[in-house]
């Protein structure tokens, strides 16, 4: 679960580097480019099925996970106080990460279908972008996704390196501040875009 989780945050930095070229004032040809680059490249392709490999692993993983903790403890306990025992962020793994994964095929489906498997019948993938973001629905659907998605690697990030042993009081600062990078501002980029494009595009 952790090497699953650190390598699709690998994949959020690239992703978000990329897709900042939206804000480039020049009709989307810089985008166009990236989206042809990542299209075409025989490299990027074969890192491609890698990460859906990951993306899956990690799907499934959790949801083994989520099912074992369930059969740990049939029977719930007469009074709890989760609130003491962990934090929000925890204890919604299993939501957030079910309605990222939802998000992400719904993502795919309106951007990465159409540009591996339409390219030819289809606008430019900035085309595709600036309509999908113009829909209030879509708009405000990934901008919940990423706040889920901010709970989500809240979580997740300081609990991968728990799990290699690397969550030490030496390295915990620098965990803390790199992990800050990851649940606030990576979403906060991400969730830019549509609000961009819907309100002043």
């Amino acid at each position: 679960m952790g090497i699953t989780g650190l390598f699709l945050c690998t994949f959020l930095v690239v992703h978000l580097l990329g897709n900042f070229l939206l804000f480039k004032n020049d009709g989307g040809l810089a985008f166009n480019a990236y989206s042809e680059f990542m299209s075409t490249n025989i490299l990027i392709r074969a890192i491609e099925i890698v990460l859906f490999l990951g993306l899956f692993g990690h799907a499934i993983i959790g949801v083994i996970l989520w099912i074992q903790n369930k059969r740990a403890r049939p029977q719930k306990y007469d009074v709890t106080k989760p609130q003491e025992n962990s934090s929000l962020s925890s204890r919604v793994m299993f939501f957030t990460g079910s309605i990222v994964f939802i998000f992400l095929v719904v993502h795919l489906r309106t951007f990465w279908v159409p540009a591996r498997f339409y390219h030819a019948d289809n606008p430019s993938m900035y085309e595709l972008v600036v309509s999908a973001f113009r829909s209030p629905v879509y708009c405000i659907f990934y901008v919940i996704a990423m706040g889920l998605l901010a709970f989500h690697l809240h979580h997740g990030f300081q609990s991968a390196f728990q799990t290699f042993g690397l969550k030490h009081k030496k390295y915990a600062a620098l965990i803390e501040g790199i992990g800050i990078i990851f649940w606030l501002l990576f979403p906060v980029g991400f969730a830019s875009m549509p609000i961009y494009f819907l309100l002043f595009l």
